[in-house]
């Protein structure tokens, strides 16, 4: 049987670390309890476990307070849980900036916010090749009332890598919180909260942290969380007395049991990252990237391709976006790829339209789309153009008896 080759790290990592699962299974099988829902063994254990999670969480994103990391169901509850924290008709300013390039995560609720009138919002432009935003459209576009600007860090269709560092600064220089999206990119190159000035990071644990399906969390600066309106309320095991939402962390932002299987797991590809260093894992994803970069740029070995995003190695991810001349339908392409090649990728919009339409692909369709992740090899890769270039010269060649 042919080797099916996962190349679809962008929807979600796999495989996962063996350490995952483990730490899963002995959670299911010895401890099984709530955390903090008990004073026995079990309960405090788990809530034990539960803790390790977000401090290594925070080591890896040098935030300032482990507490400080909520844990949601993934990144689209992270950025709902920091959206409408800040935006809301109560709120003094409600104003918000956000990119093309954006996916459905940050524009949904920020469509769904301005349809009901709590909220203005101004879409910045990006390039039409590389994807990227110039960050001083970001600054011309702030206002008096601007209380938000969230954006993506790497982007799910074209990998481009956005400069949230400078854009970080702007919104910082004018007070204003900025919310990162980082589910292309958290434990794939390098965060630093701090260092970057990120206010409010959003970000998935079953993508580059290698965590279980469920999982994601919302780093919170301390300080701006006092900013912030809870969006859901419930039991939390503290200060059970009250029949008011706590004001403390992160009980005030964490109602309800925890999804303790899938954090405790989480936690294991996060600690799997650190044994690492994210800096060597970007390396690797770095490599990865050359050799793509280098085989799609080779005309006569793929007539007919186009792929979209920054033509070089900088201001790029592991995310390739690719369209054969002779395949109108996305979807095609990746049912011959994984019938002739094995190779498993994503078509279609991507739950990104205003990207696809930034790249004049969404009236098409889409793209097919493949991504990696630390499991993916240089062998894969090249294997991968192995396929896409035999393709591309199978159409060009029907073109020509065509014509």
């Amino acid at each position: 049987m042919r080797e099916r080759i996962y190349m679809d790290n962008a929807a979600t990592s796999f495989p996962k670390p063996d350490t995952v699962l483990a730490a899963m299974t002995d959670y299911a099988q010895r401890l099984g309890a709530s955390p903090g829902r008990g004073a026995y063994a079990e309960a405090q254990e788990s809530g034990k476990l539960m803790n390790r999670c977000r401090e290594r969480i925070n080591t890896l994103i040098g935030g300032e307070d482990p507490n400080h990391i909520i844990f949601t169901l993934n990144t689209s509850d992270a950025l709902n849980m920091a959206i409408r924290g800040l935006i809301h008709p109560g709120a003094k300013k409600r104003h918000v900036i956000t990119t093309w390039l954006d996916h459905n995560s940050i524009l949904r609720p920020f469509n769904m916010l301005a349809g009901l009138g709590d909220a203005d919002q101004t879409r910045i432009e990006c390039d039409d090749v590389s994807g990227l935003v110039d960050p001083g459209a970001i600054r011309k576009a702030i206002r008096p009332d601007t209380g938000l600007i969230a954006l993506l860090h790497g982007s799910n269709v074209s990998g481009t890598v956005q400069p949230i560092r400078e854009i970080a600064r702007i919104a910082n220089e004018h007070g204003i919180p900025i919310l990162v999206d980082a589910a292309q990119t958290l434990g794939h190159l390098p965060i630093d909260v701090q260092h970057d000035g990120i206010d409010l990071l959003a970000f998935p644990g079953h993508k580059g942290l290698l965590g279980p399906l469920g999982t994601g969390g919302l780093y919170i600066r301390p300080g701006l969380e006092k900013q912030m309106r809870t969006y859901r309320e419930g039991g939390t095991g503290s200060v059970s007395e009250l029949d008011t939402q706590p004001e403390f962390m992160p009980d005030r932002f964490e109602p309800g049991s925890h999804n303790a299987i899938g954090i405790i797991g989480l936690s294991e590809g996060v600690q799997w990252i650190l044994d690492r260093g994210v800096k060597s894992l970007w390396a690797h994803e770095q490599q990865l990237i050359a050799t793509m970069i280098t085989r799609l740029k080779n005309q006569d070995d793929m007539p007919g391709l186009r792929w979209i995003g920054p033509q070089d190695e900088s201001n790029r991810c592991g995310v390739f976006s690719i369209r054969i001349e002779g395949y109108d339908q996305p979807v095609t392409l990746s049912d011959v790829l994984e019938q002739r090649f094995g190779i498993l990728t994503r078509s279609g919009i991507h739950c990104a339209p205003l990207a696809h339409q930034t790249f004049g692909t969404h009236s098409l369709g889409g793209t097919t789309r493949l991504s990696f992740g630390p499991f993916t090899t240089t062998e894969q890769v090249q294997y991968a153009c192995d396929g896409i270039g035999s393709l591309c010269r199978e159409q060009a060649e029907k073109l020509i008896v065509r014509h």
